[in-house]
């Protein structure tokens, strides 16, 4: 059977870091925390749960996991976020594969839990990401936020079946607060590539949006929640658009 790390970077987490661990628990040879120095009680349900546990200054999201991903024992990686669960499906389709021998890079379906309702559209799903790969040929990548894996092309990719269970947001005012976060760090690097943004921009990429998320893929069958996904969304693309004016202006 071949060996596999489990690797989660966290901030304050302690609301969601022990279902995290405990899903991979079965299928786990080592599990890696790296923490932001957490103010909650993160590092102590980490360390009640024989975590390999590591402090480390903030330093953006594809670093952070890039050092955590250097700490693994072993030659494979299942890179997982706090808010994640792997539920029975997938871990009997990793398990599977562990005793098979992992070939290449294996992809994943995230399935939201938004506030407590499951969602099935809005642009939300489905969410397929790679994250089982080996440790020697992919890094993160992405200096502001929304970070990617780059790995080597050609490589045998193969999805599994199951869901990674996904928490995101547990009230809507999460939810605004850091897609207003995601706008404004989005707006600094798009300012950084030199883009540009009309007086009109904000406002029509509002309108597209609402109306793609919750016409075009069906985010009304998502019932008020889909409703309010859209919503918010649109919302954050005003302040997105907004701030990089402001960026261009002051520049």
């Amino acid at each position: 059977m071949e060996k596999l790390s489990v690797v989660i970077i966290t901030f304050n987490e302690e609301r969601n870091i022990a279902r995290a661990i405990n899903s991979v628990k079965p299928i786990a040879d080592e599990i890696i925390v790296v923490d932001s120095f957490s103010t909650d009680k993160t590092q102590t349900i980490c360390l009640s749960l024989n975590v390999t546990f590591k402090q480390r200054q903030w330093t953006g999201y594809s670093d952070q996991k890039n050092f955590a991903n250097s700490l693994a024992k072993h030659n494979y990686i299942f890179s997982i976020d706090a808010d994640e669960e792997v539920d029975s499906e997938l871990c009997k389709e990793i398990l599977k594969e562990k005793n098979n021998g992992f070939n290449g890079v294996y992809i994943v379906n995230r399935l939201v839990n938004y506030c407590g309702k499951w969602i099935k559209h809005s642009s939300w799903y489905p969410d397929k990401k790679i994250r089982v790969f080996p440790k020697s040929i992919a890094k993160w990548e992405g200096e502001f936020v929304h970070e990617t894996l780059n790995i080597e092309k050609g490589l045998k990719e193969k999805e599994l079946k199951g869901h990674l269970n996904h928490y995101t947001y547990y009230n809507f005012k999460e939810h605004r607060e850091r897609a207003d976060k995601y706008s404004y760090l989005t707006a600094k690097k798009m300012h950084l590539q030199g883009k540009k943004a009309s007086i009109l921009k904000p406002y029509l990429s509002a309108v597209a949006r609402f109306v793609s998320m919750y016409f075009i893929k069906l985010g009304f069958l998502d019932g008020y929640m889909g409703f309010k996904i859209a919503q918010i969304s649109a919302q954050s693309n005003i302040v997105k658009y907004k701030e990089l004016r402001r960026l261009n202006h002051d520049n």
